[in-house]
């Protein structure tokens, strides 16, 4: 079988071109083709000889994640599904600001961490991306974004499907080429990789020195609670990722954010905004607070407005930073926990 010329390391690449005697900046060609420009085959690399092209595509592949289907929201979010080698879907979104527009990244195919208020978390983890097909959806999302809004993405979220700790090592490849000079040199200041709060990939992205923006998925300041709505929490509970996260702004100066959904009645009342509030106090961080979105089949409701406010009242009051978000294409399934694909 071929292999996707993505995954074959450098020095492979390098013992490749020597062992058929072509010349060493070559390779610097083929990876601008493939990091710079996005190419999805080799018939499209001009700039190499047709004979190294059909050398290439005898030896090896590329795994593309293309666009099947696009959905688009009143609000002007747009929703892609993406059709793998294999296949199989994945979702990603693009989110049109005044002064941004955000792509929203998928990292897994389904997920295996079975939050009860997720769509995605209903689907079994079918297998992780490669980094090639994390790369696509940004590379492809761009095009979309310069395409449809007439400007560049500013910012980046690993907020899709999936859970991206759990696909450690292709996460910050993809990432590396995405930041890249020799790739679309995005900053990693505009890149945020959300979890649900594995400790020890916490602890790891501290002592790789990531430059990007870590967020966590708390949701609860309560272990009983949290247990309930997110089972991880069971095996990592609160005070385990309270260490790592400590040890990730020590390592790395960087401030965390808290992402917060508010459901009726179960997180949204002054002792819950306590208990954030303390909770807070491991490092300097910022509160993003998300409106439920609903998913059928899950019985959680939407904070009320006077919950909410009071909420948010309460944290301000304690000089932390609140940003309530307001969810956006909820009318095309495409907001904060609703990327389910029916096709899976």
């Amino acid at each position: 079988m071929k292999k996707d010329i993505r995954d074959i390391s450098q020095e492979d690449l390098e013992q490749f071109f020597s062992g058929h005697n072509l010349q060493k900046f070559r390779i610097k060609q083929l990876n601008e083709w493939l990091w710079k420009k996005g190419a999805n085959s080799f018939e499209e690399m001009s700039s190499l000889s047709k004979d190294l092209r059909s050398l290439l595509d005898k030896t090896f592949e590329i795994k593309s994640a293309n666009i099947d289907q696009e959905f688009v929201s009143s609000d002007g979010t747009i929703k892609y599904s993406f059709k793998l080698h294999d296949d199989k879907l994945i979702e990603g979104v693009l989110i049109p600001s005044k002064k941004r527009v955000t792509a929203c990244i998928s990292s897994q195919i389904g997920c295996s961490l079975s939050c009860t208020f997720c769509a995605t978390g209903t689907l079994k983890l079918s297998r992780n991306l490669t980094h090639g097909e994390i790369f696509d959806q940004v590379f492809k999302l761009n095009q979309e974004s310069e395409k449809n809004y007439g400007r560049s993405l500013t910012n980046i979220v690993f907020m899709g499907m999936g859970e991206p700790l759990l696909n450690y090592n292709a996460l910050l490849k993809a990432i590396h080429n995405i930041t890249s000079t020799s790739g679309m040199a995005i900053s990693p200041r505009r890149i945020v990789v959300s979890t649900a709060g594995l400790s020890k990939q916490i602890i790891q992205l501290a002592d790789d020195g990531v430059k990007f923006n870590l967020a966590i998925s708390l949701h609860s300041a309560v272990d009983e609670v949290r247990s309930e709505i997110m089972p991880l929490n069971d095996s990592i509970n609160l005070e385990t990722l309270r260490e790592s996260i400590r040890y990730f702004y020590e390592k790395t100066n960087n401030r965390v954010t808290y992402e917060y959904i508010l459901f009726k009645g179960i997180n949204d009342d002054l002792d819950a905004a306590r208990r954030l509030a303390a909770f807070c106090r491991i490092s300097p961080c910022k509160v993003n607070l998300i409106e439920y979105n609903i998913v059928d089949g899950m019985d959680f409701e939407k904070s009320t407005q006077e919950n909410t406010e009071g909420f948010i009242e309460f944290l301000e009051h304690r000089n932390i930073i609140v940003h309530l978000r307001r969810s956006k294409g909820k009318d095309i399934a495409a907001a904060c926990g609703q990327l389910v694909n029916k096709l899976l």
